[in-house]
């Protein structure tokens, strides 16, 4: 065989592997980052976390929820998307949790029985539908990296609905968790006193690396790399470009970090490494045997007391 058909082959094979790499990564943008294409089945069964167990507790709430006298709210993106949120007033109180769901979710599904919990504790409630989830606009999932200037887009509203006595709690679930975590890193206005972040991850680019390898058994590179690609091109942003190690170094204000040691989506790992770069006023609660944003229902005594005793003392000073 002359040495022209040698690499003549060679070069057929690599451009079939290049072919291959691209449609895998392809697959994996369309499926992560499109609103349309994001299931939530998909990241249930990801997530491992047994739903059902729950279910009649959660949709108690949820009917609860519904009678309380609440609103839509509405603002506008930096870049012209129409955010939605709910807003339930606590008649009296100037104190409010502005929360975040995760993803493929939305707000009222996350938050019924903690609202429940922080409005019987004297808190008005803004319960967010984060970009491209819910009922607000948007194609492409912001991974918290969009969703941090949403965030504090939210917070200046609430300001202006409350007065500048107001005080305000983040809270946040996975990448909801991981949206407060990045906000923290902004300038915020001093109404912002404190932050939950629960099972949040480190970066976009770092948690779907660990998908790749423990899901699917695929390198993150070069797939990983091609995807990021695709997200620039289309989103706007790239997967470790806000990471939220790094911003939550710049926090000003105390954190409250809780994480299941039985995630098998966002690794128990990734709390430990946010928890250490926080160089706020912070508190580490693990729940035992809890798995992916299942820490507040397999542990609510737990939960709920770390709030109680870490959380509200700041928000009396």
């Amino acid at each position: 065989m002359s040495i022209l058909k040698i690499l003549a082959g060679v070069a057929i094979a690599g451009a079939a592997g290049a072919a291959v790499e691209y449609g895998i990564s392809s697959y994996f943008y369309n499926r992560t980052m499109i609103r349309s294409n994001a299931k939530r089945e998909n990241t249930q069964k990801m997530a491992g976390t047994d739903w059902d167990k729950y279910i009649p507790h959660i949709r108690e709430c949820k009917e609860k929820l519904a009678q309380c006298p609440h609103d839509d709210m509405y603002i506008n993106s930096a870049d012209g998307l129409k955010l939605h949120a709910t807003y339930f007033p606590c008649e009296g109180s100037k104190k409010i949790v502005i929360c975040f769901h995760g993803y493929t979710s939305e707000g009222m599904n996350d938050y019924s029985t903690l609202a429940i919990f922080y409005m019987k504790n004297g808190y008005n409630l803004l319960i967010v539908d984060e970009r491209a989830h819910g009922q607000s606009e948007g194609t492409y999932i912001g991974f918290g990296c969009l969703d941090r200037h949403d965030a504090k887009l939210w917070i200046e509203e609430m300001v202006k609905k409350l007065g500048e006595d107001c005080k305000i709690l983040l809270h946040g679930d996975s990448m909801g968790g991981a949206t407060v975590l990045m906000t923290t890193g902004l300038e915020l206005p001093p109404q912002v006193k404190a932050a939950i972040s629960d099972c949040a991850f480190t970066s976009a680019w770092e948690v779907f690396a660990s998908v790749l390898k423990n899901t699917y058994h695929l390198p993150k590179f070069p797939l990983l790399h091609i995807a990021n690609g695709m997200v620039k091109k289309n989103a706007g942003y790239e997967l470790d470009e806000c990471n939220a190690k790094n911003e939550v170094a710049k926090s000003k204000i105390p954190i409250l970090f809780i994480h299941g040691d039985a995630d098998t989506f966002v690794p128990c790992s990734m709390v430990h490494e946010l928890h250490d770069a926080c160089k706020s006023e912070k508190k580490l609660v693990i729940i035992e045997g809890a798995g992916h944003v299942e820490s507040c229902y397999r542990d609510a005594e737990l939960y709920e007391e770390a709030i109680k005793s870490f959380i509200f003392p700041i928000m009396e000073r």
